[in-house]
């Protein structure tokens, strides 16, 4: 709370109870909004009605930055799973504080670069009907130098894009920094076209639980984001993501964001020739519960190589019925995603964005693994160069 000088406010009376107020909310006067709605006699009665007040920040905002005729030619409100657009904030019954913001125009990948079969018209053709689906692949070595070397520039992505985080960047201004990187990899953004998908990255930030579209809106002090990097090289995909904290962040979102950390460490741990898939949602579930959490049930980890995404299927929660067991050759993900309330999610109207039930933030953590002889390989692995921001590892 600021405060502000006695001879403006001697005539303001607090939004909450009426009485004179000396006490502005430090939001309000960022936005410059109306003194009136913005004044409170004491720390009680704006601690009473922030819940509501709130509400303020989020439409004053949405009036000034969020609309697509304020930003300009080729920037709309993403529809149909990427195949619509408009240029109207889409009707929802939000469960948080976040809305979506209009996207810009899809961004292009040089001719030179190899392409996955959906990066003209969006639709993947191998991966839906391949055996792999059902039979987990077994890499050969020469397939394996090859992931190693996809893994390593979408790290190399992944730091990139870590680098830029801070308050008032936008995630469109995330999502230009991963495109160009990869390009300059030689690589191919996976993301980019896949079933439509228009950028070429997840952001998530806060209540988003996964596959948050990149689009107009700043990153605020405060947040987590949730950035979810996948490139196509030399034939194969490497798939990782972190979630870093923007600025100051509450208690909770530290915890959240750590035990999120630890999941996906513990779950990794395990990864051995003859551990059943299922176990790793026991691990992953028996952590988060611990800590007063719940795990997402309704998006998995997954095998990876020459297609994106197929068997095994890697489910994060536990009591699960994931069959078969881990064998020396294969790679697959490990994703874990945890909600610091319900583990329910809601699909946003742009068909792609997952979402906290109630409202409540959520992180997760990937790395793409192969099952070795003696144990695992982190393929994605955080490398000496790798940006130092995560609080418990610094030593």
């Amino acid at each position: 709370m600021a405060g502000g000088s006695d001879v403006a406010e001697a005539a303001l009376s607090c939004a909450l109870c009426g009485k004179p107020a000396h006490l502005q909310c430090p939001k309000c006067v960022d936005l410059k909004l109306p003194r009136e709605d913005a004044a409170f006699c004491t720390q009680e009665c704006f601690k009473a009605s922030w819940s509501s007040h709130k509400s303020v920040h989020l439409k004053a905002k949405l009036s000034t930055l969020g609309t697509a005729e304020t930003l300009g030619d080729g920037w709309l409100y993403c529809l149909k799973k990427g195949q619509g657009r408009t240029s109207k904030l889409p009707h929802f019954d939000w469960t948080g504080t976040l809305r979506p913001y209009p996207i810009s125009s899809m961004r292009t990948v040089p001719s030179h670069i190899d392409q996955p079969d959906w990066a003209i018209d969006g639709i993947p053709k191998i991966e839906p009907n391949s055996d792999l689906q059902h039979v987990v692949e077994i890499k050969s070595p020469e397939q394996i130098e090859r992931m190693r070397e996809t893994c390593r520039i979408a790290r190399e992505v992944l730091d990139a894009a870590a680098r830029v985080v801070r308050p008032g960047v936008t995630t469109d201004e995330i999502d230009r920094v991963v495109h160009e990187a990869t390009i300059s990899a030689g690589a191919y953004p996976s993301p980019l076209n896949y079933h439509f998908f228009p950028k070429s990255c997840c952001v998530s930030v806060n209540e988003i639980i996964c596959h948050g579209i990149p689009d107009a809106r700043k990153l605020e002090d405060g947040d987590i984001v949730n950035i979810d990097i996948s490139v196509y090289y030399k034939g194969v995909h490497g798939d990782l993501n972190e979630t870093f904290f923007v600025g100051n962040v509450d208690e909770t979102s530290k915890q959240l964001v750590q035990c999120t950390y630890e999941c996906l460490e513990k779950a990794i741990s395990i990864v051995k020739p003859g551990v059943r898939f299922r176990e790793i949602g026991e691990v992953i579930n028996r952590h988060s519960s611990m800590s007063g959490f719940s795990v997402v049930k309704s998006y998995c980890g997954h095998g990876i190589g020459e297609l994106f995404h197929c068997a095994p299927n890697i489910p994060h929660y536990g009591r699960n019925k994931a069959v078969g067991v881990m064998k020396a050759g294969q790679t697959f993900t490990i994703e874990p995603m945890i909600n610091a309330g319900v583990c329910r999610d809601r699909m946003w109207p742009d068909g792609w964005t997952a979402v906290t039930a109630d409202g409540k933030r959520s992180a997760q953590f990937e790395h793409t693994l192969l099952v070795t002889e003696s144990g695992v390989e982190v393929l994605t692995a955080r490398l000496p160069s790798s940006p130092d921001v995560f609080p418990w590892l610094k030593p």
